[in-house]
């Protein structure tokens, strides 16, 4: 029995949860048990309490087994940004997978962004200086090496080219990506992983134009954010990419996208973002505890998923006709 902190959000999030809690109950014929502990954080939390997020969430969250966030409206930073520096989540990892009917640039395509979550212009570090404005950029040897590694293990345990790309702007920034780069090149020595270096404007080129030649991509906090989105583009859309926050030992998974107020309260919003986030999360526990049946679950979780909407199976806002909970029926009914 694994205890799962869901903290719940705003604008779609909590529709998106509740399919959350569907799928893990159901994920109990699978062999493996989840118990849901509710948390509210967010734009309601702030106006109700004052604060975006409480001390008493922070702690329900690391008492749990892991975290699953839905997204969170116009106070994200207030809570995401918090919960990985308290609890050192220091490796963002979003896949980019074509799915089947989801208007994906290739069908081939198969990538992680591995990207570095504690530092960079991230950090805040930002102040007034007269006329000007002031953002320091930090970037460690520590923060780096470890990422670096996350990368290389990733690409050791992926089926494939088993290939890193550190993607960086050395011939600009030569301190703080110069180190970057360095490190990353020193490591890539320990592993026997195919590794090359790519600015991050040619990278940003080529992931349009060759997406099929990335594996493993690692990179700056900055950087990694945006070419993260790029890739969700590439693949059909934020709707079906996941992420997980992963630290020594914790991790919280959530959608890329974010709260989407637009159609909050419609009913209508793709949950498989979230749901596969929960099957990265299935494989982070698995890895975990030497759980094979919760890697399992994972597993199928996704193939569901994927067979849905290779047969046309979509909520609405992405071109089928399901709401929210009728696509998460679905999903429960398959596994």
């Amino acid at each position: 029995m694994y205890e799962i902190s869901m903290i719940r959000g705003d604008g779609i999030g909590p529709d998106l949860a509740d399919s959350a809690s569907s799928v893990l109950g159901a994920m109990g014929k699978l062999g493996v048990e989840f118990k849901i502990i509710p948390l509210d954080a967010g734009d309601e939390s702030l106006k109700k309490t004052g604060r975006a997020l409480s001390d008493n969430v922070i702690s329900a969250v690391q008492r749990s087994d892991a975290c699953l966030k839905a997204p969170v409206g116009e106070s994200a930073a207030d809570v995401i940004v918090v919960l990985r520096r308290t609890l050192d989540l220091y490796a963002n990892i979003r896949p980019a997978k074509s799915y089947p009917g989801m208007g994906s640039l290739r069908d081939d395509i198969d990538m992680v962004i591995v990207r570095e979550n504690t530092e960079d212009l991230y950090a805040g570090k930002e102040f007034d200086l007269g006329d000007a404005a002031v953002a320091l950029r930090i970037i460690s040897k520590a923060a780096s090496e470890r990422i670096a590694r996350y990368a290389f293990e990733t690409a050791k345990r992926r089926d494939g080219a088993k290939k890193v790309t550190c993607v960086h702007k050395s011939n600009v920034m030569r301190i703080t990506d110069g180190l970057f780069s360095s490190v990353c090149s020193q490591v890539a020595k320990d592993y026997d992983v195919s590794f090359e270096e790519m600015y991050v404007d040619a990278c940003a080129m080529n992931l349009i134009r060759q997406p099929e030649k990335f594996d493993v991509i690692v990179t700056t906090n900055l950087f990694g954010d945006i070419l993260s989105d790029e890739s969700s583009q590439i693949v059909g859309g934020l709707g079906m990419a996941p992420a997980a926050n992963i630290g020594d030992d914790f991790a919280l998974f959530e959608p890329v996208h974010g709260a989407a107020f637009d159609i909050a309260g419609l009913h209508i919003a793709n949950p498989s973002s979230f749901l596969l986030s929960i099957k990265m999360m299935c494989d982070w526990l698995g890895a975990k505890h030497g759980d094979d049946a919760c890697i399992k679950a994972g597993i199928r979780l996704e193939s569901v998923i994927f067979n849905l909407v290779k047969s046309g199976v979509k909520t609405r806002d992405i071109g089928g006709d399901q709401s929210t909970a009728q696509f998460t029926q679905r999903v429960v009914d398959a596994l």
